[in-house]
């Protein structure tokens, strides 16, 4: 049998000089930080508390921490201050301790004191740190941990992400971005490394063991287990890694398998119920996870307060499509680890394989059914609703959705139009006569100029949005509904204790800039539908034939926020009252908008 030595005799190492090369670049940046005269690291006795209130101030405006540098400890101290300008003391404070116990040698305390820093202050660090700063402050964990699995779990998770950086960055080389799996029909045939046998897409286990071992490795901590479990949670929810890959494969080949066998087809049209996966009938509302889908076209601040309101609510992910690229609300809104934004740019739509549609009602369909199906691992429930709609819950989401009948796979959520006032978000909304179980005879009451030639006296959509379950074949999401083999799905249920709140005129100014693109290509326009079947002619002939105060006199009897138009809705329950501040939820979920 040859030794060791043998089976690499006459092989080319991949570093020239093996693995001595290897340590000696390894080792390279690894000397101590040196200190100027006046200069000290952080004290061991160092309060950590009034650190969390006070802000990292730009470096260049303070003549202390300017160049010219005095040290490599200044040198480093000043770029972490320019980096992280804008944290607080303590995000500042964890980066520096980082650098530190990165090197050879340094201070003795310093692992003392980023031990407890983290066992102080560990929420308030993983409320602010970015992904990357994490991974670095795991990888210490490992390198200076004071318990077996301080060490070995921070280890593990440095291995495995520096593994991820590796080839996540050798796979761009590939055409693909992160987020696109490899054809099921373009294997290569060879070997694995080190013989290593292939991962079998349909059935392997290799990473459910490997994030699970992690998982449960981690528990026996209480220090570590935060910061590890966040990053896997971070790990298992981010459609850009090759676990994420991996899944839709071997999703597209279930499905690629099922559509092979014959395929059941409805008895009738009228009757089309989408099978509901059997996994969801063991969701408690501990173990559930929704989220949201929806395609915009709106300034930042506008998305913020969606996006905060939603996930103040329990979102556990906000997949938002820009349908007019924005960069800049891109950069802002990826920082935070359950918004995925999509630019729907040129290369979107060519890479969907599709041309961009001329309706935004189909871009908003299409990138709403995609979602569907990419996020069948990681949500049990999807909704679709457009960014001038906020769910409003008597209680939590997931608890609603819990509760849904295994028997239904959608929930309509009923729309109430918002009351429009000037001196803030609205805090009224009102409900068609149906979704309140009225007569139709009230919309003359509430409405007496008006009432009758608007369908629950709406001027926006009646209809509602949909939640969906996910990892359902065969479905498509719409605007107000899901498609189960190209027809409406009819085992829906309509939750009593949530409302879809539409500010679809918060404003007058609002409703007479919209009015153009509505009347010719949003919901103002004519249709043969029985619901809102008079509201396009209604518009139609107030704009004609009595201009800017006709239309004034109808948005004033139907949507401004009045003492008699509330008294009326609230005669007929047909009023609801909600205390909504989306700006206030921005202010806690983002703080200052740029």
């Amino acid at each position: 049998m040859s030794s060791d030595n043998d089976k690499g005799a006459g092989k080319r190492p991949t570093w020239p000089g093996g693995i001595s090369a290897v340590l000696t670049q390894m080792e390279g940046r690894r000397d101590a930080l040196s200190y100027a005269e006046t200069e000290a690291p952080p004290p061991a006795d160092l309060a950590l508390a009034p650190l969390a209130d006070q802000i990292v101030a730009d470096p260049d405006d303070d003549p202390a921490e300017a160049p010219p540098f005095r040290s490599s400890y200044h040198r480093k101290r000043h770029a972490l201050r320019k980096e992280l300008t804008g944290e607080t003391e303590l995000v500042f404070l964890n980066g520096l301790l980082i650098a530190h116990l990165r090197k050879r040698d340094f201070p003795a305390h310093l692992p003392a004191l980023f031990q407890r820093l983290w066992a102080e202050q560990g929420p308030h660090l993983l409320a602010r740190l970015n992904p990357r700063w994490l991974v670095s402050t795991v990888t210490t964990f490992g390198d200076h941990g004071t318990t077996p699995t301080q060490r070995s779990v921070g280890l593990a998770l440095t291995v495995l992400f520096g593994t991820m950086k590796l080839y996540e960055s050798e796979r761009l080389y590939s055409g693909l971005t992160a987020d696109r799996p490899f054809p099921l029909d373009q294997k290569a045939k060879g070997p694995l490394p080190l013989e290593m046998d292939a991962y079998a897409i349909a059935n392997g286990g290799l990473d459910v063991n490997m994030i699970g071992r992690l998982w449960t490795e981690a528990e026996d901590d209480p220090v570590l287990r935060p910061l590890a479990h966040h990053l896997l949670d971070l790990l298992i929810h981010d459609e850009h890694t090759l676990f994420r890959r991996l899944m839709t494969m071997r999703n597209r080949k279930a499905r690629k398998e099922a559509k092979a066998a014959p395929a059941a087809t409805p008895a009738a049209r009228g009757d089309n119920p989408a099978p509901v996966p059997a996994a969801h009938r063991r969701l408690s509302p501990e173990t559930l996870r929704w989220g949201l889908v929806s395609t915009i076209r709106a300034p930042l601040p506008q998305i913020a307060r969606f996006a905060a309101h939603h996930l103040e609510l329990g979102a556990e992910a906000l997949h938002l499509y820009l349908d007019s690229p924005d960069p800049g609300a891109e950069a802002f809104l990826s920082r935070h680890p359950r918004l995925h934004i999509t630019q729907c740019d040129a290369g979107y739509w060519e890479a969907t394989g599709k041309t961009r549609m001329d309706a935004h009602q189909l871009r908003q369909a299409h990138n709403a059914t995609r979602c569907l199906r990419a996020v069948a691992d990681s949500l049990d429930w999807l909704g679709h609703i457009d960014v001038d709609e906020f769910l409003l819950p008597d209680r939590p989401v997931a608890r609603i959705l819990a509760d849904v009948s295994p028997r239904h796979a959608l929930a309509r959520i009923a729309p109430a139009e918002a009351l429009a006032r000037d001196d803030g978000p609205p805090q009224h909304f009102k409900l068609t006569h149906r979704h309140a179980d009225q007569p139709k005879a009230v919309l003359q009451d509430i409405y007496p100029t008006f009432g009758l030639h608007l369908y629950g006296g709406f001027l926006s959509h009646t209809s509602g949005k949909v939640f969906a379950r996910t990892g359902i074949p065969d479905t498509r999401l719409g605007i107000h509904t899901m498609k189960y083999h190209g027809a409406d799905a009819t085992n829906r249920a309509r939750p009593a204790d949530i409302r879809l709140a539409h500010l679809h005129a918060p404003s007058w100014e609002h409703f007479l800039t919209h009015l153009s693109f509505r009347r010719e290509k949003g919901s103002y326009r004519p249709r043969s539908e029985r619901v809102e079947m008079g509201q396009a002619q209604l518009i139609a002939f107030l704009a004609e034939d009595e201009g800017e105060a006709g239309l004034r006199l109808l948005f004033d009897e139907v949507c401004a926020d009045t003492p008699e138009l509330r008294a009326r809705l609230v005669a007929h329950d047909m009023l609801v009252s909600w205390p909504f501040d989306p700006d206030a939820a921005v202010a806690r979920v983002f703080g200052a908008l740029p």
